[in-house]
């Protein structure tokens, strides 16, 4: 069973290429799965049965696991013996017959435009009224502020812009060489905000913050390391917060400006495009979000609503 893991998990790395997070999410369920089985006393991958992966999500059910939850190790499971036979450790694909609960889609927290304007001049402007240009020496704000207009401004995921090295951006096109999931590689427009956060950041903080250990990061914590993905978060929270918002996240912003995007008038494909969604299927949710937006005003606005 552990040699069993461990191929598996080369297997995702080198062959599939997915993110060390990913592969940590797959073997951990994998094992949860191997644990089951040998529970029910199977000794090995190659006696795995369709009725044992069942009682696996049935046990997980049973301890409360959502259904989103329940879906995405289903998911796994299905993965994992699609593998085993591909590579003779199964005599068939016992999980090709394995059905997961469809996880009830929520729509996502979006903001107002007006809010995420709120947001993008929060940190801007500062408690003291100044830009970040005329505050060159306060660089955890420039860097901020950055943040928060890029990720606003193209949508990207918070470890694609924490991934961000310094030749991925051309400021005279106003664009982005952005890597995402499955290594797969996009570029991604963003406004004039967002090209006067990064020329500040550029100019007045980052080359304060370089240390031997910076590298070609774009994005830098107060050490000089590459900025991680929780500091990333915590700015987010910590200005939506300082500016009376909700609480939001970096995922927030991504819903935010997608959603902006098709309430502009934007095409679902373009949007898809722009997001690095693999599937349109995971574009049009936006839409959905904006029909509910649209009901909402009608249900306040419409005399007759």
């Amino acid at each position: 069973m552990r040699d069993a893991v461990d191929e598996f998990a080369r297997h995702l790395a080198s062959e599939r290429n997915r993110s060390p997070h990913t592969v940590r999410a797959y073997v951990a369920d994998t094992v949860s799965l191997l644990d089951h089985a040998v529970r029910m006393g199977v000794p090995a991958p190659d006696s795995l049965t369709l009725a044992v992966l069942r009682s696996w999500l049935a046990r997980l059910r049973s301890a409360g696991a959502a259904r989103a939850s329940l879906a995405r190790r289903a998911a796994v499971g299905r993965t994992f013996t699609a593998w085993a036979h591909r590579n003779g450790l199964l005599a068939r694909d016992v999980g090709g017959g394995l059905a997961s609960p469809k996880p009830r889609r929520e729509l996502p927290h979006v903001l107002r435009a007006d809010q995420a304007e709120t947001l993008m001049v929060a940190a801007r402007i500062g408690e003291n009224g100044q830009t970040g240009a005329e505050r060159p020496g306060d660089l955890v704000t420039l860097r901020d502020t950055l943040v928060l207009e890029l990720l606003y401004a193209t949508g990207i995921r918070v470890s694609e812009l924490c991934g961000l090295d310094l030749d991925d951006v051309d400021l005279n096109r106003r664009v982005v060489r952005v890597i995402g999931k499955g290594a797969k590689e996009r570029t991604v427009p963003f406004g004039a905000p967002a090209q006067r956060a990064l020329e500040e950041w550029l100019r007045h903080g980052r080359p304060h913050l370089t240390r031997s250990n910076s590298g070609a990061a774009l994005l830098l914590g107060m050490r000089g390391a590459r900025l991680n993905t929780t500091t990333a978060r915590q700015i987010v929270t910590a200005w939506a917060a300082a500016a009376g918002l909700p609480h939001t996240s970096p995922h927030d912003l991504r819903h935010s400006a997608a959603t902006h995007l098709l309430e502009g008038g934007a095409d679902l494909r373009s949007v898809q495009e722009l997001l690095g969604h693999a599937s349109l299927s995971s574009t049009q949710i936006y839409t959905h979000v904006s029909k509910e937006r649209l009901r909402r005003v009608y249900n306040q606005a419409h005399p007759r609503a």
